[in-house]
């Protein structure tokens, strides 16, 4: 049995991961602070309520007790929502961080203080190793085994080559790169975008629209991605387009249900309600917005999301307000 792993995070992600690692042959604990929610997967032996008809191997153990860590525990893959990084990290550090290093696999930003997961780990817990888990990947489909790949960034090329190698697999390809700030915002971004799709094709605008939303949206990934300093070549791969149009393009995605929702006259409550899971993109436009103002690019698409979201327009007020915008050259900048 490999070296032990902890996955803080046991939602539809957290579990899917914890079964790759022990497909290869990692000893996983899976803990939550949801602790009825830790007492169901115990109990029935898997995640029946995100990814049912997945039983855990015997190598992945839930606990409902975070410290002290789990003996043998160095690696620890943090799959929490965005919001709570900040306070999961903090409890960890409680433990010390001796020789840990940490895999960040949630997509988003942190409300507030509009930093990257990997900047709000660093103010906690100091100088760790840090990588980035990122691309198209659907929890359901990384369960099944079906084949995947993404990207583990870090700016420790050794950081990034052990995690590869503790997830890569004939099923789970990983690749390895060192612009974390380019995967994370395009992580983040594009569920706001995704939102967008979702609001598009539930009002019927049809194929045409959406393959137009995606490239604009791409766009406006691009343009704040490298003002904040990540790299053009990033966001035309896995963590960029890739993630974007898997997203933009699938009813697997929370956020893209959540804009269908939002198209069929539903509350923000009412979405969030149906969908039953968090809904990343939500706050993340918020924060999003916020940064554009910062770093003084244009995110039209952006704008008009967050708009819909708190209200201030309807779905169809909102792609009314975009296509009627002034006419411009096609450009990234």
């Amino acid at each position: 049995m490999g070296q032990p792993v902890l996955i803080l995070g046991a939602g539809s992600w957290g579990s899917a991961l914890a079964l790759a690692l022990a497909r290869n042959g990692r000893r996983v604990y899976l803990w939550d602070i949801d602790v009825d929610h830790i007492a169901r997967l115990r109990e029935e032996g898997g995640n029946n309520r995100h990814l049912p008809g997945f039983p855990f191997p015997a190598n992945v153990t839930p606990i409902d007790r975070l410290l002290p860590l789990p003996a043998g525990v160095e690696d620890i893959i943090v799959v929490v929502p965005c919001e709570s990084l900040r306070a999961v990290m903090d409890r960890l550090r409680e433990n010390g961080t001796g020789d840990l290093s940490i895999c960040l696999a949630s997509k988003g930003l942190e409300p507030d203080t509009l930093l990257l997961n990997h900047e709000v780990v660093a103010e906690v817990l100091g100088d760790v190793p840090v990588a980035i888990l990122s691309g198209p990947s659907f929890a359901v489909e990384v369960a099944a085994g079906l084949p995947t790949a993404v990207v583990i960034a870090s700016t420790d090329a050794g950081v990034a080559g052990h995690f590869a190698e503790s997830f890569h697999n004939d099923m789970f390809r990983i690749y390895t790169g060192d612009d974390v700030i380019g995967v994370q915002v395009g992580g983040a971004v594009k569920n706001v975008m995704a939102i967008a799709a979702g609001i598009s094709d539930g009002l019927g605008f049809g194929a045409n629209t959406r393959s137009a939303l995606i490239t604009r949206g791409l766009a406006e990934i691009i343009r704040l991605g490298m003002a904040m300093g990540g790299r053009q070549e990033t966001f035309m791969g896995l963590t960029g387009l890739g993630d974007l149009v898997l997203t933009c393009t699938d009813d697997q995605s929370r956020n893209r249900r959540f804009g269908l929702a939002l198209a069929q006259g539903k509350s923000e409550q009412e979405a969030r309600g149906e969908i039953g899971q968090v809904i990343e993109g939500i706050r993340t436009a918020a924060v999003v917005i916020e940064l554009a103002r910062k770093h003084g690019v244009e995110m039209p698409i952006s704008e008009h999301v967050y708009k819909v979201i708190n209200g201030e327009m309807t779905a169809r007020e909102a792609v009314q307000s975009l296509l009627t915008r002034d006419r411009k050259a096609e450009t990234v900048d």
